[in-house]
């Protein structure tokens, strides 16, 4: 039983309920209200007509007579004498002004307190003097409603209990889809996918119900992308790794000869720096995806740092015949770390080389574009399919689409270059060089 309060579907029925109850109550306290100053007001102008009619027809001294003439009781008839005597059995309720103004040939119209008793009041003087005085307590008029406002009252009630029923049926109808999202999302947090959501319901209901239905698609393919790249993390180790077992397994036997240690131990060096490699781009990629990764922001000319980059690759496309360059256009101020810029800017660079044919040039630009600041690494190599353009950045996307057609690293360069430029403040794309091979762009913001 406790169990269902906590539920939506009880808090909102029992929502609807209280909200029912309180219009139910206020239009109650509202309508008697109505009715009574309605009764009162008609009681006002029944009594107004009789009393004007009484007081023309001129036969005002025989007070039996008027009590035959008049609608209500007779004890609510009184008659101001010219001297200002009040006679009747309704003399109780005329006070002393009404009765100044009949003598001063004034009308009364009006509801005031007399004896501690409201009373409704319509007076009227008398050609002969005098005048004719009707009175109707308010007591008695609101009585006579009161049939009115019983029948109001269980109007309401059969309308308070319609909407009752109707706030359950309405609960029902929300917090039933909500449910079956709720257990949708719980198995998804378990692990399933392809969950069915059912979308029915209220349409912000279904709106939630697509979202959670895109969220599993969402998370099948990321799953589906890390264990395929696991899988590649898996193979790019391996490879190493065997011939570093099978080398060193090698020597502890004694089996490589005196004359190929050396070169066993280039072996060993190189295949060791491919395995470093993989591994500092991996925690190089973990580092970025954390929230605690540094940038020291600061003012940077980056038309001084492209210039050092190229001569500090010279040892790299000089022996490969690779026709580097760096074309700056003027001073191009912005505000970012320069040694994660340097960083990034070396990583393009590096892969550009790997991809560079001898011969073909390699462009490190830079230039303004407005009010943005545009850095570019292009290369003369075979350049990117548009396909390969949508998916450039996609973790071993390009490795896995060229291994063993192109040079490639450890399909994490491009991962890493897009997360440290958005840390940067850099927007980065991928595109076509006029060299006729891939442009990779990064646009900040000017200083």
């Amino acid at each position: 039983m406790m169990a269902w309060f906590r539920s939506l579907h009880a808090r909102v029925t029992l929502v609807m309920v209280a909200v029912a109850a309180l219009a139910t109550v206020v239009a109650g306290l509202v309508g008697a209200q109505l009715i009574q100053s309605a009764a009162v007001d008609q009681a006002r102008s029944s009594l107004s007509r009789e009393a004007t009619a009484l007081s023309a027809s001129g036969n005002v001294t025989d007070l039996a007579s008027l009590r035959e003439l008049a609608f209500g009781e007779s004890g609510r008839i009184a008659l101001i004498l010219p001297d200002g005597a009040v006679t009747g059995a309704g003399r109780r309720f005329v006070s002393s002004g009404a009765v100044k103004k009949v003598l001063a040939g004034q009308s009364v119209s009006q509801t005031e307190t007399v004896a501690d008793v409201p009373v409704v009041v319509e007076a009227r003087p008398i050609a002969a003097g005098g005048g004719l005085v009707l009175a109707e307590p308010v007591a008695a008029v609101t009585r006579a409603a009161g049939p009115l406002v019983t029948r109001l009252l269980w109007a309401l009630l059969i309308g308070f209990i319609a909407a009752a029923l109707g706030g359950a049926l309405v609960a029902r109808w929300v917090a039933g889809p909500l449910v079956r999202v709720a257990a949708a999302a719980r198995r998804l947090a378990g692990g399933e996918r392809g969950v069915a959501v059912d979308a029915a319901g209220p349409g912000e209901v279904a709106q939630v119900s697509r979202a959670l239905a895109g969220l599993d698609a969402s998370l099948a393919a990321s799953e589906a992308r890390q264990r395929e790249f696991l899988l590649s993390v898996s193979h790019e180790m391996r490879t190493p790794l065997t011939a570093l077992r099978g080398y060193a397994e090698a020597l502890a036997d004694g089996l490589i000869p005196d004359q190929e240690v050396a070169r066993v131990g280039r072996t060993l060096s190189t295949e060791t720096e491919r395995l470093d490699h993989f591994v500092r781009d991996l925690l190089e990629l973990a580092r970025l995806e954390a929230d605690d990764f540094r940038i020291d922001a600061q003012p940077v000319d980056a038309a001084e740092l492209l210039p050092a980059v190229v001569e500090a690759w010279r040892g790299v496309w000089e022996p490969a015949g690779v026709a580097a360059r760096a074309d700056v256009a003027g001073p191009l101020p912005v505000v970012t770390d320069a040694r994660r810029l340097r960083q990034l800017l070396d990583g393009l660079v590096e892969n550009a080389l790997r991809a560079t044919p001898r011969g073909s040039p390699l462009v490190v630009a830079g230039r303004r574009d407005r009010t943005d600041v545009v850095v570019e690494v292009r290369d003369g190599g075979p350049g990117l399919s548009d396909e390969d353009l949508r998916q450039a950045f996609e973790r071993g996307a390009l490795r896995d689409r060229y291994a063993g057609e192109r040079k490639v690293g450890t399909g994490l360069g491009l991962s890493i270059a897009v997360r440290l430029a958005a840390r940067l403040g850099a927007a980065i794309t991928a595109g076509r060089a006029p060299e006729g091979g891939a442009q990779f762009s990064l646009r900040f913001p000017s200083a």
